[in-house]
């Protein structure tokens, strides 16, 4: 029997922290995971449904590749420099001209901001306000316009068994799609300061409900979002359950992500953002 989350050991995954001398070690150096309180996250993709969309059939599992289509120019790789340690981390853009959301633990403490588009594009980017207890953060891209905001959606019409898909940069890998469904609701996430790599601010506490999913997530996908079947975010993938981790605090998907609900998420950015 797997323990709970808050049992388990949960990887502080926004941002894995490589040292800049052993960078071209490879990729999983600068994956922000998606797990909370380590270094290593899951991609959690799972397709929900919410009350408006459409329900899922043989054929609609097959449109993941035109959901991805759609919702991809709204996901962006986020890489930190902090001192001579780099992570790289995803978010997803709230309005067009440079307003994202993204993780706390993937730009906090960051001395450098650097977000690139899914054209390729690079700008630089400062943080506008963050919540490190909800692991939350918005950021804003200078110099840009015309970007395409996602929709957010509606966490609280989120059901067990509703597909979804995480999209984000796991081992910076950017744009990687990933699917699953909802395993669980109202998981109870709590984080500590704990280890070397834990970035939780002045010793606090990350603690919120998670959607619970299966959709594979790792490091380098804190701070990207969990869509519906509808192309609307659901979550924003922050944290996995893993039973095994390196001494850097590497961590793999064992297919037990967690996502901060896009309801929880709105209160924060309307307080900071």
């Amino acid at each position: 029997m797997l323990p709970q989350p808050r049992q388990g050991r949960l990887r502080r995954g926004a941002v894995a922290l490589v040292a800049a001398s052993v960078l071209g070690a490879g990729l999983l150096g600068g994956a922000a995971g998606a797990v909370i309180g380590s270094d290593g996250a899951s991609t959690a993709t799972s397709t929900t449904a919410t009350s408006n969309a459409a329900p899922l059939s043989a054929t609609t599992a097959t449109d993941v590749s035109a959901i991805a289509a759609k919702v991809m120019p709204s996901v962006v790789q986020i890489t930190v420099r902090l001192g001579n340690a780099e992570g790289i981390g995803s978010g997803v853009v709230l309005s067009a001209d440079g307003r994202i959301l993204t993780n706390n633990h993937v730009v906090e403490g960051a001395r450098d901001i650097t977000v690139t588009f899914s054209d390729g594009k690079t700008a630089p980017a400062t943080v506008v306000g963050s919540d490190a207890g909800a692991d939350l953060a918005v950021i804003q891209v200078q110099g840009v316009s015309g970007l395409t905001a996602a929709t957010l959606g509606d966490s609280s019409a989120v059901r067990v068994g509703d597909q979804v898909i995480a999209i984000g940069s796991p081992a910076g890998l950017q744009g990687t799609v990933t699917t699953g469904i909802v395993s669980a609701l109202d998981r109870d996430v709590n984080i500590g300061s704990e280890g070397p790599t834990s970035r939780v601010s002045g010793g606090s506490t990350v603690s919120y409900k998670a959607i619970q999913t299966d959709a594979s997530i790792n490091q380098g996908n804190s701070g990207g979002p969990l869509f519906d079947t509808a192309g609307r975010v659901i979550g924003i993938n922050s944290a996995i359950y893993s039973p095994v981790s390196t001494s850097d605090g590497a961590a793999g998907s064992v297919g037990i992500g967690f996502s901060i609900p896009i309801d929880t998420a709105e209160q924060v950015i309307s307080r900071i953002g």
